[in-house]
């Protein structure tokens, strides 16, 4: 379901443009004005209320002729209310009959109609040699764009021969005379008007079926209308600037088990053949393992997953190849199989295995005649994987996480996102036109199988889409994205470059599980890109969010279940494979939304998904390495608090330390519920402390005010580089530089765990002799001794003074650093 509703006016200040390496102070929360990074809070008019420009601009309707009611209103304020109202006069032009020759020669007549308000006109497409012409287009003129009160629709007859079309008629329209239609009114019935002469002193012959009205985007002619805000944009560029609503295809895993082959007849039939086995989907090839030694009677047993959607247009094809040479791979036969016909199974359940006899091709006695002669047979098991959700999308942004087979769909929506993309701040100039900068902007958002596009605004650096959509959620762990691109593909009437590819600039994330249900959220998210160059703030986006829930039972059930499909756990996938179909997951689903009219093109479609996610970059790497840092840097503030008791550096602190700890032990059955009830005030404590607004992209935690130039030029290096010799041997000296610390301190965890190992596994027979007698005492004292008595001794030991402590590492640190480890035996 679409919606879309608005409005005119913002109180959004206009934001000031940062250079390339701006690094201000990032504060959360983003009421700061200095932080241009930071998340902003608007105060949009949202809903039915009118504007101050509605208001002022009052008189070019009379108030008698409002067809609102009370009753319509409340209902359109109720659906659409999380966008701005914006005001279009429709007009719809739907036939004429009875139209006169203008051409005296041929007799014939070639009509169109114009539509013009003040210094706007709309056309509809001439036809050739029609007296009673079809239309039915639509036209949309802004109100904040109106200079005129009088309306006039003119029909002409189109001359090839001249450059001055023939005067047929027209109908005029006074504004103020021109009811309104708020949804969900029933549409505006047309009706006939008769054709006056140009001076309006008499009627001619003709008639025209029109309808005028007054409404706003949530009309449901408003996305298919010809508008003002385009109308620079004509012939096929006019689909290329409307909001539409794509659906991603259906994506299933397509699994082949290649088991065997028997009678494998080479070309030469003196040598024993080393054959494998090529799998061809689409563009989609993978290959088996060579057989170790060379039969005529191979055995695999290998899985090859494809990624296919439906419709199925491709044919699975297996290929039988000898290896004649390391580069070089001869053709023994084949077999197509089309995708309609194989097994679509819905969990692990075992799948038929089938035979069936390969094809060799080969030339008969014409080069045009083709003979099909027996080659092999091939035994395969294959099918089609309904359990599996088919990941398009990083895992860490996922939208969706449902099976593909809609059987396996049990579980009910758990909620409504809506969401208002209101419009756009101080974007920045995307291309040159006529000697100055211009930006042609639209957002797409992208949530589950449902993509969106707004329609796009020609020429402006504050664009406002005010366009409603809604999704339903079922799990709220999953993420929206919403991107922001220049549009490129205008055609020559709007200045645009045909065969450009549409720039991006800027994206935003956010995750539904931190919005609170029943809110509607109204900040200005910062568009933020890295180039080159360095960070750079693009403009603002301006949303209006709102998650509703519809069952709190669903919603706890789901947070313990499983995030994906049980298929996932009982048969997963390996890591290689997951980054493999994903991208090819990829390529299919822009494949099939760049089909669409208008296209959602390829590299929109791989920005939305991430599609570089998965390439090095020495600011991820910086970024993961400091998240990891923090998370630790928990533990450590513990056991510096811990120290500091046991040294006694607040003697106040350490007293009231060991009261609490004297209590638990006197009062064992007290510990557990003291952790809790301690877990129990923090997050009361933190509570005032949490996020008034949704997370967004973070140039502090993402490296990316502190990234140097170099670091900048390798993370946009292509993929095998482009750079130079010593450049390459640079980067490559780094690389090898930084691996060797990861390698030092994944050696040393390693060490530790070894080291663990050897307490038991008489590496060390001293070592080992040693613990083993300390297990025997400490079993029989913990038998003999209370447990309150132990544990009494064991925390007054740790808590000692630290006049009582040594500087010497103890007994157990010094004997755990002596255990052998296997690093020994390493090279």
């Amino acid at each position: 379901m679409i919606n879309t509703y608005p409005k005119t006016t913002n109180n959004m200040h206009h934001p000031r443009h940062l250079p390339n390496h701006a690094a201000i102070p990032h504060q959360h929360g983003g009421g700061d004005p200095l932080d241009e990074y930071g998340l902003k809070d608007t105060n949009p008019q949202l809903g039915g209320g009118r504007s101050r420009s509605a208001s002022a601009a009052a008189g070019w309707l009379n108030s008698d002729m409002m067809l609102f009611s009370s009753s319509s209103s409340s209902s359109s304020s109720a659906t659409f209310d999380l966008v701005e109202q914006m005001t279009y006069l429709y007009v719809r032009v739907v036939k004429a009959k009875d139209l006169h020759p203008t051409n005296s020669i041929t007799g014939s007549c070639d009509p169109y109609v114009e539509v013009k308000l003040g210094n706007y006109k709309g056309r509809t497409k001439h036809l050739d040699k029609k007296f009673n012409p079809e239309w039915n287009q639509v036209f949309a003129f802004s109100k904040d764009r109106i200079q005129s009160s009088i309306l006039e629709v003119i029909v002409k007859d189109k001359e090839m021969a001249t450059r001055l079309d023939d005067y047929l008629g027209r109908v005029v329209f006074d504004l103020n005379e021109i009811p309104t239609r708020v949804p969900p009114d029933s549409p505006l019935a047309p009706q006939w008007y008769r054709l006056e002469d140009r001076r309006g002193h008499g009627k001619v012959r003709g008639e025209v079926m029109l309808a005028v009205w007054m409404g706003t985007q949530a009309d449901e002619a408003f996305p298919e209308a010809w508008n003002t805000d385009a109308a620079s944009v004509y012939g096929e560029g006019v689909v290329s600037v409307r909001s539409k609503v794509y659906v991603s295809p259906k994506l299933w895993y397509l699994r082949v088990n290649v088991i065997e082959a028997q009678d494998v007849i080479p070309s030469d039939r003196n040598r024993i053949p080393q054959v494998l086995a090529k799998v061809q989907v689409g563009n989609q090839i993978l290959k088996t393992k060579i057989h170790q030694n060379p039969t005529i009677n191979p055995f695999w047993n290998e899985d090859l997953v494809f990624v296919v959607a439906e419709p199925f247009e491709e044919q699975l094809c297996v290929t039988l190849e000898d290896r004649v040479h390391p580069s070089k791979d001869e053709v023994l036969g084949k077999i197509a199989i089309p995708l309609t016909a194989l097994e679509k199974r819905l969990d692990h359940r075992p799948v038929h295995s089938r035979w069936f006899d390969m094809e060799k091709f080969g030339l008969g006695g014409a080069l045009e005649r083709k003979e099909m002669k027996f080659a092999s047979r091939i035994h395969i098991r294959v099918c089609l994987e309904g359990g599996y959700h088919v990941m398009d999308e990083s895992t860490m942004y996922i939208s969706d996480q449902r099976p593909t087979a809609r059987q396996l769909w049990k579980q009910q929506p758990v909620g409504v996102l809506e969401v208002g993309i209101l419009g756009a701040q101080g974007l920045l100039p995307m291309k040159m036109k006529d000697g100055r900068g211009c930006t042609d902007s639209y957002c797409v958002a992208k949530y589950g199988q449902k993509w969106i596009r707004t329609r796009t605004i020609l020429e402006s650096f504050n664009p406002k889409w005010n366009e409603q959509y809604t999704w339903e959620v079922y799990d709220p762990c999953t993420v929206i994205t919403l991107g922001v691109f220049d549009n490129c593909h205008l055609g020559a009437a709007g200045g645009g470059i045909n065969n450009g590819r549409d720039s991006k600039i800027g994206k935003v994330r956010i995750r539904l599980s931190t919005l609170e249900a029943h809110r509607t959220y109204t900040n200005s998210y910062p568009l933020l890109v890295l180039h080159s160059s360095g960070v750079k703030k693009m403009g603002e986006l301006q949303l209006a969010i709102r998650f509703t829930t519809l069952s709190l039972a669903n919603m706890m059930y789901v947070y313990g279940h499983p995030l994906l499909p049980k298929m996932h756990y009982l048969h997963p996938f390996t890591v290689n494979q997951v980054d493999s179909l994903r991208y090819q997951a990829m390529n299919i689903v822009a494949m099939r939304l760049g089909r669409a009219e208008p296209p959602l093109r390829k590299e929109v479609v791989e920005y939305m998904l991430d599609v570089d996610s998965h390439m090095w970059s020495m600011r991820r790497s910086k970024a993961n390495f400091f998240r990891i840092m923090s998370l630790i840097s928990g533990t450590i503030s513990i056991s510096r608090w811990f120290n500091e008791i046991c040294q006694w550096r607040n003697p106040v602190a350490s007293v009231l330390v060991h009261i609490l700890f004297l209590i638990l032990i006197w009062y064992p059955e007290m510990i557990l519920p003291t952790v809790f009830l301690y877990m129990f005030l923090i997050g009361m404590w933190n509570y005032r402390f949490r996020a008034r607004v949704p997370p967004h992209m973070d140039t502090k935690l993402s490296w990316a005010e502190a990234v140097s130039p170099d670091e900048l030029d390798e993370e946009f290096d292509t993929f095998p580089t482009s750079r130079g010799q010593d450049v390459v041997r640079m980067r490559y000296d780094r690389l090898r530089s930084i691996a060797g610390r990861i390698q030092s301190v994944v050696g040393d965890v390693a060490t530790q765990g070894e080291r663990f190992q050897s307490l038991l596994s008489w590496r060390d027979p001293r070592a080992t002799s040693l613990f083993v007698a300390f297990c025997l005492v400490a079993a029989v004292v913990l038998y003999v001794a209370p447990f309150r008595v132990v544990a009494l001794v064991a925390g007054l030991y740790s808590l000692r003074h630290p006049r009582f402590r040594s500087k010497l590492p103890s007994v157990p640190s010094n004997f755990f650093r002596r255990l052998p480890a296997r690093s020994d035996g390493l090279l």
